[in-house]
């Protein structure tokens, strides 16, 4: 499969995050010889915090991780993780496999049980194999490394043409705090909660409630403003683990929380550069809503509507396609008052054209692989951005094709 011309040019060098190690193997899941299963093992006293997908058809992992969630950090954590296989729609089957997977990680790492998280990603509907899994774990257990943090990023991927990475060091109190992050995720992005499978570890030192509460909100300002295809996933889980090895507090920082933002959008971005068959990514930025919910309902509806996409696919400067969008959205709007750009370029403003709307301005802008569609309503001061990526018949040929 061709990488996605929006691809970052390598994966980032990231940096060993002290409290935490990984390793990867071929199970053989669903994929013969490549990298299919990772495990990361973290010191005792690292808080983990996540969200988790609301489908009401959610996997047996995200139920499991969601159970779990909450307790003490007094004791070391361990984090599964298999692509291939999505392990949900499989009943108690599914439950069987969670328990078999995390029992197996328990008495190799000497992890609690409780404590021991997975996340699946992969076919809906297919019993797990999870005995490939667990003939593995010794394996995995046995090459534990902190420098393995790539191998593990390789291994949740599915139809991702790139691995996703990001890192960042924020100084506090004049010490180092380091951050880094792998994702995975190309199709069925939708998120109504974080996003695919996304997982950040940091050695600094918070309480499971602190980063909990800090990662919720983040989530609603990064994860949860992607969109691909519209279509949310019945496994999409972030977990964010803080091994506390730097000893530097964090509770209530800001620059530490600005930095865990950047780190959490630029995963973001990277999941819909990576968008199945994308050549466009693309923000779509709304203001002058009655609220924040407002524009953030007529930014998905931008973003999400298969005319809009498909009409970036083609270079087709049809903004009559948003203002479709923006009636259809449901929020307050005043066909009098919409303004719409393309870039710079002013579109239409005061409920129709732009007096100076020049055709072959906004058409020559639509061939950039990086676009901001804009929109003003004139109502009030709610804002939201969104970002997608456009409609092209690669997405079609990906998923006619995902399970053969």
């Amino acid at each position: 499969m061709a990488v996605s011309p929006l691809a970052p040019a390598q994966f980032p060098d990231l940096p060993q995050i002290d409290g935490v190690t990984f390793a990867a193997t071929a199970a053989g899941v669903k994929y013969k010889d490549r990298l299919d299963v990772m495990l990361a093992v973290l010191q005792a006293g690292t808080s983990v915090a996540g969200v988790f997908t609301r489908s009401a058809t959610r996997s047996a992992p995200v139920l499991d991780c969601q159970s779990k969630l909450g307790g003490d950090n007094a004791g070391a954590a361990a984090i599964l993780v298999n692509s291939g296989n999505s392990n949900a729609f499989t009943g108690k089957n599914g439950d069987s496999s969670v328990a078999a997977i995390t029992s197996a990680v328990a008495a190799a790492t000497g992890v609690a049980q409780d404590r021991v998280f997975t996340a699946s990603t992969g076919v809906i509907g297919e019993p797990l194999p999870h005995d490939r899994i667990t003939t593995k774990i010794a394996e995995l257990t046995q090459n534990q490394s902190p420098s393995a943090i790539e191998q593990a990023a390789r291994a949740i991927m599915t139809t991702d043409t790139f691995a996703k990475g990001a890192t960042a060091t924020v100084m506090i109190d004049g010490k180092p705090v380091q951050i880094a992050g792998i994702a995975k995720g190309s199709g069925m992005i939708a998120p109504d909660m974080a996003t695919m499978l996304v997982f950040i570890f940091t050695d600094a030192k918070i309480s499971q409630t602190d980063l909990q509460t800090l990662v919720s909100g983040l989530n609603a300002k990064t994860f949860n403003c992607i969109t691909v295809d519209s279509d949310t996933s019945t496994s999409d889980s972030l977990i964010v683990a803080a091994t506390g090895a730097s000893d530097v507090d964090v509770t209530g920082n800001v620059d530490f929380a600005d930095t865990l933002h950047t780190i959490m959008r630029d995963l973001a971005h990277q999941v819909v550069r990576d968008g199945e068959g994308a050549t466009k990514f693309v923000a779509v930025q709304v203001s002058g809503a009655q609220d924040d919910a407002d524009a953030h309902k007529v930014a998905l509806a931008i973003a999400n509507s298969p005319l809009v996409k498909t009409a970036i696919a083609g270079e087709d400067a049809n903004w009559g396609r948003v203002v479709m969008a923006v009636g259809k959205s449901g929020a307050v709007a005043d066909r009098d008052r919409l303004s719409i750009r393309f870039g710079n370029i002013t579109v239409a403003e005061n409920g129709w054209r732009a007096l100076d709307y020049s055709e072959d301005a906004a058409s020559a802008y639509m061939k950039n692989a990086e676009l901001e569609i804009g929109v003003d309503l004139g109502i009030g001061e709610g804002q939201s951005t969104v970002w997608t990526c456009d409609l092209t018949h690669g997405y079609i040929a990906i998923n006619a094709d995902y399970r053969s």
